[in-house]
């Protein structure tokens, strides 16, 4: 019986031993964990990676459509964000990047106006005191069979929907290379692969939009500036409404769609948010394709 004893005594000494080495082994995790979160370098926990939490960003043509959820998206992982129209400072997604627990500017203007592209940049430094993110997602579309497409239609879109990613990618990277960081997404698309049909300025201005954001990569990568795009596919937006109201065409787009619908706005929040925050921090030049599945049929 004593040696039953005493044999159960050792095993309850070493079941607590066992316990606590387990414990304190735990702690241990816990520790580095919180140490983790409070650093800013490589180890932090990958979530943490992807919090925004004072950055200062600027969404081009964000009043509504993809523009705005990707404003509404920065807002929610953290950052403060300038939301901007053509001709009317967009209030209502002002209101939602306030609701979301940012700070919001208002700011209007046709981007296609170099001078407005400046102005744009320095109104968002002088209310955030810096701009760390920028969203070039302004812009418009003009569809007519490429042999009547007027010129000026031309003239239109290459200027809002190239020129200006041009302007503001130069005028933010400014203030983004004296600091050493900075992100900059640029809105390409499909056509940026593709052809497309009776938009021949739209293809053309998207197909420079991926050209450009290669070309700025190239020079500030080893700068702390990421350079890249989202290209989304087909999605309800605005500048999708003829195609959605053609029948044959509409058809025509579903059938090639794996993910069988037409992409939503928030469908490129996720992307939005991974190329605007340290998680991307090694991703340079890169035109991430959000479409359904679209490019692999």
């Amino acid at each position: 019986m004593e040696r039953g004893g005493c044999l159960a005594a050792s095993a309850r000494c070493i079941l607590g031993f066992v316990c606590a080495a387990r414990a304190c082994a735990q702690a241990a995790r816990h520790a580095v964990a919180r140490t983790r979160r409070k650093g800013k370098d490589a180890d932090s926990l990958i979530l943490d990676r992807f919090n925004l939490k004072g950055k200062k960003a600027l969404v081009t043509g964000s009043s509504r459509g993809l523009g705005a959820a990707i404003a509404l998206a920065l807002a929610e992982a953290g950052a403060d964000v300038a939301v901007h129209g053509s001709s009317v400072a967009p209030e209502a997604a002002r209101q939602k990047v306030l609701a979301a627990g940012a700070q919001s500017l208002a700011l209007a203007g046709d981007v296609g106006d170099a001078t407005v592209c400046a102005l744009l940049v320095e109104e968002t430094v002088a209310r955030f005191g810096a701009i760390d993110i920028l969203v070039n997602n302004a812009g418009i579309i003009r569809r007519s069979p490429a042999v009547e497409h007027p010129e000026e239609d031309w003239k239109t879109v290459i200027e809002v929907n190239l020129s200006s990613v041009f302007r503001l990618t130069q005028h933010a990277g400014r203030h983004m290379l004296k600091r050493g960081s900075g992100k900059i997404i640029n809105l390409a698309s499909l056509l940026t692969f593709q052809g497309g049909i009776t938009v021949p300025s739209y293809a053309a201005a998207k197909g420079g939009v991926g050209q450009l954001t290669k070309a700025f990569a190239n020079e500030w990568a080893a700068k702390g500036v990421n350079v890249n795009a989202i290209a989304p596919g087909y999605m309800e937006t605005d500048n999708t409404e003829a195609l959605r109201k053609n029948p044959e065409r509409a058809r025509q787009i579903l059938e090639r769609i794996p993910a069988a619908r037409w992409g939503r706005p928030e469908d490129v929040a996720g992307a939005a948010v991974f190329l605007a925050s340290g998680a991307s921090d090694y991703v340079h030049g890169h035109i991430l394709v959000v479409d359904g599945g679209w490019m692999n049929r």
